[in-house]
């Protein structure tokens, strides 16, 4: 595609759906992993950092969770995987929106920044044709730079 206007730099994080955060968690921090951001239970989230990356364990029982329509919760007719997100450069929030718009793929930018394995910054949701979302990540703010680690 011609006049892209972004390079992706990297993959951001991943989102798991599940229906046990804890036993998730378990076997992730087994693996290395380790727990930078735990909502608890009401919210459902909880983050972790794998190497470069994030990973974010959403349980689908909680209120982050319940938001959206994301299909039945994992197994053989649900989707345990909420969405996949990339470092993209330059962010420009407009000009992502309009190539989106340009080029019939759904998007929508999301209103408060979030926190993705940079920090906190700003993202853009857009769908593939099969339905899966993937984010659109933009630079951290240089406040939050380490609210990741």
């Amino acid at each position: 595609m011609s006049n892209l206007p972004f390079d992706i730099l990297h993959l951001d994080h991943i989102v798991l759906r599940t229906t046990n955060v804890p036993r998730l968690r378990a076997f992730y921090e087994r693996l290395g992993c380790r727990v930078i951001r735990d909502t608890g239970p009401d919210a459902g989230l909880v983050q972790l950092r794998l190497g470069a990356s994030m990973l974010d364990l959403v349980d689908v029982a909680g209120r982050i969770g319940r938001m959206g329509d994301r299909g039945a919760p994992p197994g053989e007719d649900g989707r345990n995987v909420d969405h996949f997100a990339v470092r993209v450069a330059p962010f420009d929030g407009p000009g992502i929106l309009a190539f989106c718009t340009a080029h019939d793929i759904p998007a929508h930018a999301m209103s408060e920044p979030l926190l993705g394995a940079d920090g906190y910054g700003p993202a853009i949701y857009i769908t593939d044709p099969d339905g899966n979302r993937l984010e659109l990540k933009g630079p951290p703010i240089p406040s939050t730079a380490s609210a990741g680690e």
